[in-house]
């Protein structure tokens, strides 16, 4: 085995590789004449790159541990503009003996920082009983734990460690941007949603080496249940205080969580129904997209191309050099004459 790993992201066409990857998913499938293949998801913390293990068997299948290390033989090839590893040879490799460090994705991102920028934030919430709320959840050192160390997704966008916090307090940052330019909008429900919209993906999502949904997440998912954990802490509220939560404001706070989506089709179960609503759906929508298109770009192992190959969820390829045209010369004056008056 190579003693020095290659990591996903270096990996190039036409490489060879002998070393050990984490099997995030696995299939046994079938050729056109029948033969048995595997497809496996391998991943390591900068990414991950499909398997082909041709003319497999099911012993070969079920020795292969999901979410377990592999060491693996082969060569890289590339696939229709995506590279993939052809499996000449694997077999499961202790967990104990890998580094563990090589294989968690996390946000680049320092972590406290991140939540204590999002607090300062959220404290430009006055309305009393939005700023109870928050506080109640803020107040739920588990829950807070788990909101900190939750990936933002499976694998669209901020799928890591801390993805969560990173996503939520992006859009908490676009709101400061923009929240100024529309007057008529109650920024204190808005960054009240921010905060909460995805709040129980860290009850919907498992942490770790791999991301999968939980039951809980399958069963009921985390717009569910963010709503069900709004009306318990109002309740809570409620009976601290000795007043009744306003049951108006929970059924804003909970609009804007299950209308987050945007569309019945990408999994809301409402359609936007008020202005803060569409509000945040496409800040939440913007932030996704972004991270989607920064991220092809960084990762396409293909240096010398001005293309990313076609990328499915956002159904383009992506130019990526846009970042490099328009840069006057510091010494050209042009654009300065343009604007004089």
């Amino acid at each position: 085995m190579n003693t020095k790993r290659i990591s996903i992201e270096d990996l190039a066409n036409g490489m060879t590789v002998d070393q050990v990857f984490l099997v995030r998913k696995k299939e046994l499938r079938t050729t056109k004449n029948g033969d048995l293949y595997i497809s496996a998801e391998l991943g390591d913390k900068t990414g991950a790159i499909s398997g082909r293990m041709w003319q497999a068997s099911e012993a070969v299948f079920a020795a292969i541990d999901a979410d377990g290390f592999l060491h693996v033989k082969g060569r890289v090839e590339d696939y229709r503009g995506t590279l993939q590893i052809v499996i000449d040879a694997c077999r499961p490799f202790p967990k104990d003996k890998v580094t563990l460090s090589d294989f968690q994705s996390v946000t680049p991102y320092d972590v406290e920082a991140m939540w204590a920028e999002l607090l300062e934030l959220l404290r430009k919430v006055k309305d009393r009983h939005l700023r109870a709320l928050i506080k109640k959840f803020v107040e739920d050192k588990q829950l807070v734990a788990a909101f900190k160390a939750s990936p933002a997704a499976v694998q669209m966008h901020q799928a890591y460690a801390g993805g969560l916090l990173e996503h939520t307090l992006n859009i908490a940052r676009g709101c400061d941007a923009l929240l100024p330019i529309y007057p008529h909008l109650s920024g204190d429900l808005i960054y009240t949603c921010v905060f909460l919209h995805d709040i129980a993906k860290c009850a919907e999502l498992t942490p770790g080496l791999t991301t999968h949904y939980t039951d809980v997440g399958q069963l009921l998912g985390h717009i569910t249940i963010a709503c069900l954990w709004v009306e318990e802490k109002a309740r809570l509220i409620s009976e601290e205080f000795g007043e009744p939560f306003p049951p108006k404001i929970v059924q804003l706070v909970q609009h804007v969580i299950l209308a987050h989506h945007g569309e019945h089709e990408y999994g809301s179960p409402k359609l936007p129904a008020i202005p803060e609503a569409y509000f945040l759906h496409y800040l939440d929508n913007l932030d996704a997209k972004m991270w989607m298109t920064q991220h092809a770009i960084e990762a396409d192992p293909d240096k010398e191309s001005h293309w990313t190959p076609y990328i499915r969820p956002l159904a383009t390829r992506l130019y990526k050099h846009s970042k490099t045209l328009g840069h006057a010369h510091p010494k050209d004056d042009t654009a300065g004459e343009l604007f004089e008056t």
